[in-house]
Order: structure tokens, then sequence, then C-alpha cells
């Protein structure tokens, strides 16, 4: 084997101790996005055109240039091209709440997941628990919804959660695992790559009572190690999300919580001021 002179030496430790480097920051910035925070606003049948342009313009002024936080809204249907028209050169994103497990078809007051696609969505929500009490939504039909979105480049947004009486009575563990077998029995594991999943407990929906951060942190270690015991890698990549009246006050320690990746915000997404403020909770908390 031909000997590398000193100088070749010195030129090839160089390129491998760069190579190193290269590898390290690279190694880095990967683990930074992986755990950059989510927060979603969820705007339910709340908006017109007049108000969500200025809400829009205050949130583009605001939150539109954080480093550690990606902010999305989710709105309406017939608000996306509105979404459109204000976010798309900024780096909020945007979505939609709800879409039809069909690709197309004779389905009345449906709207796909090419539809929205159509307007450049890139986050839907599904199975919110507002759906699914009033629409009876099953949790195979969630799970089918869940799996579209997937084949349309869609980020889903899966809730679950449990009603007060069922965390009075200590199976809030069972009701979540529940939701979750449905989607692995159906489509495993891996499903759940680049998907995110936010924990909405029932009873905190609206009411101003939210859970405490021990009662979110306890929660949310289950689901990750419900998935992660069957795909490690994905376990520990996936964004859960805390939901369930989170304002600017509750949202700092929240956040500051371990396996709590951000939040899906409902009310306060309808206030400016608010929303800021819980987005800035979730900046600080990287």
């Amino acid at each position: 084997m031909r000997k590398l002179g000193r100088g070749r030496r010195i030129r090839a430790n160089a390129l491998g101790e760069l190579a190193l480097k290269s590898k390290k920051v690279m190694t880095q910035t990967l683990k930074q996005k992986s755990f950059k925070k989510l927060v979603v606003a969820n705007w339910k049948m709340h908006g017109n055109l007049k108000q969500n342009e200025t809400l829009l313009k205050d949130f583009v002024a605001t939150i539109s240039n954080l480093k550690n936080t990606q902010v999305v809204v989710c709105a309406p249907y017939p608000y996306l091209a509105q979404l459109q028209s204000l976010l798309q050169d900024t780096d909020i994103a945007w979505g939609a709440q709800n879409l039809a497990k069909e690709e197309i078809g004779a389905f009345t007051g449906e709207v796909s997941a090419a539809m929205l696609k159509d307007f450049a969505a890139r986050y839907v929500i599904i199975g919110h628990s507002e759906r699914s009490t009033a629409y009876c939504e099953s949790d195979e039909n969630i799970a089918k919804k869940f799996v579209t979105a997937k084949n349309h480049g869609l980020t889903p947004i899966l809730c679950v959660g449990e009603t007060l009486i069922e965390r009075e009575a200590g199976v809030m563990e069972m009701v979540v695992g529940k939701q979750l077998d449905t989607i692995i029995k159906l489509y495993g594991p891996d499903v759940f790559v680049d998907a995110v999943i936010s924990y909405e407990p029932i009873w905190a929906i609206g009411t101003g009572l939210a859970a405490t951060p021990a009662q979110a942190k306890s929660m949310h270690q289950f689901i990750r190690n419900k998935i992660s015991a069957l795909n490690n890698n994905v376990g520990n990549r996936l964004k859960i999300l805390y939901g369930g009246s989170v304002n600017p006050q509750n949202a700092v320690q929240l956040f500051e919580v371990s396996n709590i990746d951000g939040g899906l915000i409902g009310k306060c997404s309808l206030n400016a001021k608010e929303f800021e403020g819980i987005c800035q909770a979730a900046e600080k908390a990287n």
C-alpha cells in the first residue's frame, strides 16, 4: 500500500476533522428542528373576511419570524384562500379543521384533501372532540381521515382525550390508548412519522379549566411511550401538543414541561395579543 507523505497526511486529517465537524453540525441542526415548538390556532366556526384580515395582519406583525416556534392557523374552509393570500410570504403556515375520508365522489358538503392542497394547506385537524361528539365520528372514521391526510402530504393533527367522567374513573389512559390503537392496528405505528398528536382533555376544552402541568406531563409521556414501544425513532420525534383552555399565563408552565411540544389553541387564537403571548411562551421554552 502506498504511504501518504506528511503534507498529504495533514490534509487528510484536516479533511477528516472537517467532515466530522460537518456531521456534528448536521446532527445538531436535525435535533433542533425535531424539537421546534408548534403552536396551532384553531379558529373553529369564528371569523369573517374583515376580522380575519385584521387578525392575520397582527399575527404577521408580531409572530411571523419566531426562530424556535412554528405557528399554524387552521380556519374554516371558506377562508383558506384568504389565509393563502395573506400568509404565503411569511413563516406562518395554514390548514383546515377537518377533511373528508373519501378522495372524490357524491358526498355533498364534504371537502377532500386534494381541495385543501389547492389552497396550499399544510396541516389539518383530525378528530377534534367537538366534531366527534356532535357528529358521532367513530375511531375508525377518524383513522381513515388521518391516513388520507398523510397520503396527500398534509400533516394531520390528531386529537385525543378523555371526558371528565373517564378521568375521575381513572381510565383516561385506557381511553386515549384505544383511540391510538385503532390507527395503529389499521396502518401500523410508522403512520405517525411527520404527524402530530394533540392531547385535549375534553373536560378542559372551552371551560377555562386547563389540565395541570403534572396531568398533562403524565398523559404526554403515556402517548410517547406507547408509540416508542412500537417504533422508538417515530416515538422520539413525534410532536405532542396540549390543547384545552391554554392561555398566555398557563402556557408558560405547560410549555416548560417535558414532552409538551406546543399547543392547539382555541379561544385565545382569536385575540392577537393573547395568541402572541402563547407563541412567545413557546419560543422562550425552547
